[in-house]
């Protein structure tokens, strides 16, 4: 019976790179779409005012959503602990500069107590974040 010779003429030394190259884009999609999702943060509608002074250094930042949740920064926090811990972020949390954010639809008793939260740990320059008129989005 006569042999049969095995004769190949391809190489293995090429890779196929077509799958590597699909699975990246699909990576560097996900980062794109998941990006901005994590840069916003806390969602608040703040309210509009016609003076607005612009946020330029990194400040700590105390948010009141639309469901009366209060976050120190993205974290969510309980408001007896919110002094505390802001205390615990600063070394002289009497000159401290803390922003408050709240969604426009927040009670104003939410609001004051976070304030009164605040100035009881000794925290008197709290300035209210808005936005300026001319942002306002249309209807929804």
């Amino acid at each position: 019976m006569p042999q049969l010779q095995r004769h190949t003429d391809t190489s293995l030394a090429e890779i196929n790179i077509v799958p590597l190259v699909d699975v990246v884009l699909v990576l560097l999609i996900i980062f794109m779409i998941t990006a901005p999702v994590l840069q916003s943060g806390i969602e608040v509608d703040l309210p509009k005012t016609k003076t607005v002074k612009e946020i330029t250094a990194a400040r700590i930042v105390v948010t009141i959503d639309r469901a009366q949740r209060i976050y120190l920064g993205d974290k969510p926090v309980n408001i007896h602990e919110l002094g505390g811990l802001i205390k615990a972020q600063s070394s002289n949390s009497q000159h401290q500069a803390v922003f408050l954010r709240a969604d426009e639809t927040v009670p104003f008793g939410s609001f004051t107590a976070v304030i009164d939260a605040l100035r009881q740990a000794g925290i008197e320059n709290v300035s209210i974040v808005t936005q300026p008129l001319s942002e306002r989005p249309q209807a929804r």
